[in-house]
């Protein structure tokens, strides 16, 4: 991981590899952005103009490199886009100073050391900085030939070291928000790591195995059930996913406690660690990316970790519902019917709609503790990807406060996110003339379905939400900002901001 510092000397005498300042869209050109004042000063006052020669405009994502001054220790100057600048007296926004930090980072691969003469104006913003200095650096390289030897070898190892401008090292604030940048960060390229593991090596009981091994180092108290204890449980929706696949399913419970804490949360994650569609299988070009149907539990798993490391004053259970979905003699058909945990009974019509049964035995299993409120997070629908696109995910909740509170939260870490309603109209579409219910309904409004069908599987009287993150979970596309090509990690840093509400008392 990149080792994050904070320094009060001028960036020219400081020797690194790189000086990375900020540049913003001015209304006639790119101007300097704060932070870089000594930068522009050893250039006589004339960057903006030599960035505007070179092509710069401050445009968000924009990187632009030129030699440093003569006298710097430094031989690089970094100048990243921070968008259109803002209006008088007010500072940057938190994301864009994130995004802009994480666009450096990528850029520096292979760098030992930078400095970030980035705009702060207070500790928000140097955690914003620091978080998207380790999101920005992350790269998964474990799979390629001598791993990390080799990336060191070629040069391209992550930047190693990042020097903060701004702040001050000695002051309580400060320090902390660098602190908890890092243990975010990392836990959230934790998240990454897992899903961008092949899924030959993350099957349902590694996956519980490092999840295991996370639990001890951080102090977490950890249940594993394997497929005896779920068949004594009564667990027919995770085992009814994971009876075709020769990797048998788990339902991992991973719980932090604090002594000071007032309320509890309950995460619940999908982790369907490969999704082949079972019996209804996917179709050629729909396979290749599966590995990333565990992304919800990765995320619940990091935000577990993420608390822990924290040391937050609420008290957070997090659910893994891990399964492989494959088809095989033994796998569940359509037609079939399963008898859930809670009892209830599920007419499966397609088994590709497999994430909501391990889900549903999860949510279960968590409402009967009678926590303070539920959110499960999954790579659930396609159709919330037809919504919403490949960045944003949508909120479903049973509580409209509730709701309100996430998006809150999700935008205010920098995840993009939308509220979805749940229409009452859609649930008769899921009846059924042989179960209770089944796992399939209208097409049209197929995310919306999914998150009507979760419900039945929460407590009476527990506030719940739903996270369908499938748009945003693994990207397919070219890196931007702080977030690369494969997993992202989405949806940690909302639960980490809701656990921090929680504890200070702010959900109500």
């Amino acid at each position: 991981m990149t080792a994050l510092t904070l320094s009060t000397a001028a960036a020219p005498g400081l020797r690194a590899d790189a000086i990375v300042i900020g540049v913003a869209k001015g209304a006639k050109g790119p101007i300097v952005a704060p932070g870089a004042e000594a930068v522009d000063k050893a250039y006589d006052g004339r960057l903006a103009g030599i960035l505007e020669t070179l092509g710069a405009s401050g445009a968000e994502g924009e990187v632009t490199k030129l030699p440093a001054p003569a006298g710097f220790k430094a031989p690089l100057v970094l100048a990243v886009g921070l968008g259109t600048e803002p209006e008088k007296d007010a500072g940057f926004d938190p994301e864009a100073l994130r995004r802009a930090a994480g666009s450096a980072a990528r850029t520096l691969t292979g760098s030992k050391k930078a400095v970030f003469a980035l705009p702060v104006t207070d500790a928000a913003d140097l955690g914003a900085i620091a978080e998207g200095v380790v999101l920005g650096a992350y790269s998964f390289d474990a799979y390629k030939h001598n791993g990390n030897d080799a990336r060191a070898k070629n040069g391209k190892a992550p930047l190693a070291e990042a020097a903060l401008l701004g702040g001050k090292p000695r002051d309580a604030v400060h320090k902390a928000a660098l602190l908890r940048a890092a243990a975010v960060g990392e836990e959230l390229n934790r998240a990454r790591d897992l899903i961008n593991m092949p899924p030959n090596d993350l099957d349902p009981e590694a996956f519980a195995a490092l999840a295991q091994t996370a639990a001890k180092e951080h102090g977490i108290k950890v249940q594993v059930l394997d497929e005896k204890a779920l068949t004594k449980g009564g667990y027919g929706g995770i085992l009814g996913v994971g009876a075709g696949s020769a990797s048998a399913p788990r339902l991992v419970k991973l719980s932090y406690t604090s002594s000071k804490a007032k309320k509890t949360l309950a995460f619940v994650g999908k982790g369907i660690t490969y999704d082949s569609g079972g019996i209804s299988l996917k179709p050629a070009g729909h396979n290749e990316t599966m590995k990333c149907d565990m992304s919800g539990a990765a995320a619940v798993f990091a935000a577990v970790v993420a608390a822990a490391r924290l040391g937050l004053e609420v008290n957070v259970t997090g659910w893994l519902a891990l399964a492989e979905n494959m088809p095989s003699g033994s796998a569940t058909r359509p037609g079939d019917v399963l008898r859930m945990y809670s009892g209830k009974t599920v007419e499966v019509l397609n088994t590709d709609a497999e994430g909501r049964l391990v889900l549903a035995d999860a949510l279960w299993a968590a409402s009967a503790e009678k926590p303070d409120a539920i959110v499960d997070v999954a790579t659930l629908t396609g159709a919330m990807m037809l919504a919403l696109g490949s960045r944003t995910f949508g909120i479903m909740a049973n509580d409209d406060a509730f709701r309100t509170t996430l998006h809150e939260a999700a935008e205010e870490v920098g995840e993009p996110a939308w509220p979805m309603p749940l229409p009452e109209h859609l649930r008769k579409g899921m009846d059924s003339t042989v179960a209770d219910i089944a796992n399939m309904g209208e097409r049209m409004g197929g995310g919306l379905v999914a998150g009507l069908f979760l419900r039945e599987f929460v407590g009476e009287g527990i506030t719940w939400a739903h996270l369908d993150i499938a748009g945003p979970a693994f990207n397919e596309g070219g890196p931007f900002g702080y977030t690369p090509k494969g997993g992202t990690g989405t949806a940690v840093r909302t639960l980490v901001r809701l656990a921090e509400l929680t504890a200070s008392g702010d959900l109500g």
